[in-house]
């Protein structure tokens, strides 16, 4: 009689026999397939070493201020104007080189250190000096073009005003401290941004960066 264990082993052995057998024996449904020509070789493009420039990089300004600007030809820096001989008078005591004649007809307007200002005294005892200017264009207040010209405000208030909204008080409590209208104070606030924006444009103009 055969034992049990031995009866399965060659039970196992015989099945792997027919599924080998039967994969030997099974006809291929492809065939024998046929060998591809070989595809040849082809040498990549060299690439010049020179190098080319992106256009990317360059474009045409899409303000049209700029284009405007970049169409119409740049006028000619103005010439400067000789200095002024000094006269055989006494030497003034006030220093004019940090003043220029602010008239539009003069040919020393915006011109600085060049012996054409004299500074006369306080007219009607005010608290500004005059200059005059000896190119014959007449005299102006020491404080024109600043935020004072025309104004009959003490200076003291005005600064403290002006002080006031530079750290952040509003509108209408600084016009309760100082016991001013809202609207002059906003007047006041108005121009000094004015003032200081046309500051910074003749400054900060042609600035070179790196």
């Amino acid at each position: 009689m055969i034992p049990h264990l031995l009866y399965y082993q060659r039970l196992v052995l015989g099945l792997l026999w027919l599924c080998v057998m039967l994969s030997l024996a099974w006809p291929s449904p492809t065939g024998p397939q046929e060998p591809r020509p070989a595809t040849p070789i082809t040498s990549r493009r060299k690439r010049g070493k020179e190098p080319q420039p992106f256009t990317g990089l360059t474009h045409k300004p899409s303000c049209a201020l700029c284009e405007h600007e970049t169409a119409q030809p740049q006028p000619r820096p103005p010439v400067r104007p000789a200095p002024m001989p000094p006269t055989t008078r006494r030497p003034r005591e006030i220093d004019t080189s940090m003043h220029f004649c602010p008239h539009a007809g003069c040919r020393y307007r915006g011109w600085l250190g060049l012996g054409n200002l004299r500074a006369h005294g306080h007219p009607k005892g005010g608290s500004w000096r005059q200059f005059h200017c000896r190119a014959g264009t007449g005299s102006f207040p020491e404080h024109h073009g600043t935020l004072l010209h025309g104004k009959r405000v003490s200076v003291e208030l005005r600064v403290r005003v002006l002080a006031c909204l530079a750290e952040g008080l509003g509108i209408r409590a600084t016009a309760r401290v100082f016991e001013v209208d809202p609207n002059t104070v906003l007047e006041w606030l108005v121009e000094a941004a004015e003032q200081l924006e046309a500051l910074s444009r003749h400054f900060l103009c042609d600035v070179p960066i790196r």
